[in-house]
């Protein structure tokens, strides 16, 4: 990959701390918070300082880290039964991304198996985690990139890039492969209200990397669609069930549902710490309800009659049946479905 299609990092150790950059204060502001504590990492977790669901598991893997110096500097001998506190904050900062808690049981592994000194050994963990979450994405972009047989324009909604990711990004790491090879000749980015991941993040993602990006509001996408050119829609996820179905920001659905009306192909692009094959379909993933005020204000200021209620999920669910392609860094699974994902994490195994 072109090093110009590629120079954003949201998440950085750096001298016994955690460093991530604050997305809640992009595009106008570039800005690292400098975390030293367990508490810290959960917060930021919490307050989407941090998002998307791999940059989330590594967040949260720096997090034991911290949790481990502080607990082992408190009791030589006790720190193990101390952490478990600190890794309960950590998971429960959201919900729905099943990466924080692959992360997590990750990280758990080493904390049983280190008696003593144990720093130095889950920072290792955490910092494979993160080289292998690029490596992965970098994998995920070829196989998905070979999946674009005509060159055009492709449609994508929420953030899935290194904002989103160790580096380089699930979908976008897709979009930047395609961009590079010739096969995407433009970006379109849903806005992705409440939060405007796409206007805020992504948008600032591809100018940053030079790759020609064109908004638009949510409400669009089956109006642009419509008008033809528009060659894939590629995502990420949050949480794949062991059918196929994917979980992913919400306005993902309505996207799906637009594209198999119009003939547009639909690709999900995920890790596979993405997939959790404990839950069956979709109807079983938790979604996230977040607060009223994202939607009834908008930097602060209300932008909604002042007695309307608000639903607000996260999150929605997309079936299967309506995804052409689930790209993983283990391989493709076209139309999937319940014996095609077993048969991809059983090769993941």
């Amino acid at each position: 990959m072109h090093p110009a299609h590629d120079q954003v990092r949201a998440i950085i150790w750096r001298e016994d701390a955690l460093e991530l950059l604050d997305q809640r204060q992009l595009p106008g502001i570039l800005a690292y918070r400098r975390l030293e504590s367990a508490a810290e990492v959960a917060q930021a977790i919490r307050d989407m300082v941090v998002r998307g669901a791999p940059a989330i598991g590594i967040a949260a893997a720096y997090g034991v880290v911290l949790a481990a110096r502080a607990r082992y500097a408190e009791s030589v001998d006790g720190w193990q039964a101390l952490i478990a506190a600190d890794l309960a904050t950590l998971a429960a900062a959201r919900p729905t991304a099943v990466n924080l808690f692959w992360a997590l049981r990750r990280m758990e592994g080493v904390i049983a198996e280190q008696r003593s000194h144990p720093v130095e050994r889950l920072l290792a963990e955490a910092q494979a985690i993160h080289a292998e979450d690029i490596a992965a994405n970098q994998r995920m972009g070829k196989l998905g990139a070979a999946l674009l047989t005509e060159r055009g324009a492709v449609l994508t909604h929420c953030n899935t890039g290194s904002l989103a990711t160790g580096g380089y990004g699930t979908a976008l790491g897709v979009i930047r492969q395609g961009y590079a090879a010739g096969r995407i000749e433009r970006v379109y980015a849903d806005e992705t209200r409440p939060w405007l991941q796409g206007a805020r993040l992504t948008a600032w993602e591809l100018v940053q990397d030079g790759i020609p990006v064109t908004l638009l509001a949510d409400a669009a996408a089956a109006a642009l669609m419509r008008q033809g050119g528009i060659r894939w829609v590629i995502v990420g996820a949050d949480r794949i069930a062991a059918n196929g179905d994917v979980a992913n920001k919400i306005g993902t659905y309505h996207l799906a549902v637009a594209a198999r009306y119009h003939r547009v192909r639909f690709m999900v692009v995920a890790p596979t710490a993405t997939i959790d094959m404990s839950i069956a379909s979709g109807a079983d993933i938790p979604i996230e309800q977040r607060a009223a005020e994202e939607l009834l204000t908008l930097g602060g200021q209300p932008v909604a009659a002042a007695d309307a209620q608000a639903w607000n999920p996260s999150f929605d669910v997309t079936p299967a049946t309506l995804v052409d392609a689930l790209v993983t860094e283990r391989g493709v699974a076209l139309a999937p479905d319940a014996a095609k994902m077993a048969r991809l994490m059983a090769g993941a195994a």
